[in-house]
């Protein structure tokens, strides 16, 4: 007989939150479908081969799959097979899960002849609705991340005015470019150099933490660096991976998005000097050995959401097969 119950759990050694653990694993099992018999008393003679197929549905309000430094939220599908007389065989297949909140609480309308369809084509009930609602995530992902509007930022330290940042929206879909520009034309303080970091921040609710005060966890998606002495303006292009992790929070763990900037600005007046040549009008531009410096940083929420499945699965082209042998 083979029976197929979905588990998803922390990952080994990590935090718990009660539940049993899955055979054969560590870590806890937190989510758990009830086992599905595909079949049983299956005779094969040689050569013979059967195909079956298999359906759960994933609860909406679930964590996404999530490997992070403290917690891993992992989903796999386990297949169990015995033979007669044999111990019982289990193959864990691993899959990954994302989450788009705000779809628990849609109303599909009710008026259905309202809703587009194909007269040729002859769908099911359940496989109707399950469309309608892949099509209804990516026009909600596409209406959040669509929204534009001009944010402005001054940059400045304890003696005066760096310049501005400019960015024109803070939500994003994995797979986006998170672009951003820099106006240092109207900084009274000239900036050297600037560093902008893509940052996740993972933090365990205190219950759960190994030890008081455990700090938090961050982590670098991409990083832009550039040195800008004399630059009017500038500009950054960081990509959010297709393998990341949306924003999500649960009771055991917490997972948001910053941009982080590190700024050094210069403490003197002039960040150059003028050396003339030999001959009367020639001028040579030559750096200062050495010159003081202040230091700060900068951070920035933004929020990132899940993108459609199917573009997130570019990022394992490769197919793969399982097996098990009783």
């Amino acid at each position: 007989m083979v029976s197929v119950p979905l588990g998803l759990g922390p990952g080994a050694g990590q935090h718990s939150c009660g539940g049993s653990s899955l055979p054969g694993e560590r870590g806890q099992c937190i989510l758990s479908t009830p086992p599905k018999i595909l079949f049983c008393d299956l005779r094969l003679d040689p050569g013979e081969s059967k195909s079956y197929s298999y359906c759960e549905t994933l609860p909406i309000d679930g964590p996404p799959s999530f490997r992070g430094q403290s917690v891993k939220y992992v989903y796999k599908l386990t297949i169990g097979c015995q033979r007669v007389n044999s111990p019982i065989k289990l193959l864990r297949v691993p899959f990954r899960v994302l989450v788009l909140h705000g779809l628990k609480d849609y109303q599909f309308p009710q008026d259905e002849a309202v809703a587009p369809s194909n007269p040729f084509l002859e769908e099911e009930e359940g496989l109707k609705k399950d469309s309608r609602l892949a099509d209804l995530a990516t026009e909600l992902l596409m209406v959040a991340t669509s929204r534009r509007s001009l944010h402005l930022y001054n940059i400045s330290n304890t003696r005066g005015k760096v310049g501005t940042f400019c960015i024109f929206k803070t939500m994003y879909k994995i797979g986006e470019d998170v672009i951003g520009t820099f106006n240092f034309s109207e900084g009274d303080i000239p900036c050297l150099q600037f560093s902008v970091s893509l940052q996740t921040e993972e933090s365990i609710q205190e219950e759960f933490q190994r030890r008081r005060g455990q700090p938090v966890s961050f982590s670098t998606h991409a990083r832009h660096q550039e040195a800008c002495l004399h630059t009017a303006q500038s500009s950054f292009s960081l990509p959010i991976p297709l393998s990341s992790t949306p924003g999500f929070t649960t009771n055991i763990v917490s997972l948001k998005w910053r941009l982080h900037f590190e700024f050094v600005t210069s403490g003197e007046s002039s960040g150059t000097c003028l050396v003339w040549g030999s001959q009367s009008e020639a001028v040579t531009w030559t750096g200062v050995e050495q010159m003081e410096v202040d230091t700060f940083s900068w951070d920035l929420p933004i929020k990132v959401l899940p993108t459609n499945p199917i573009l997130a699965s570019y990022v394992s082209q490769f197919s793969s097969t399982n097996s098990i042998t009783i």
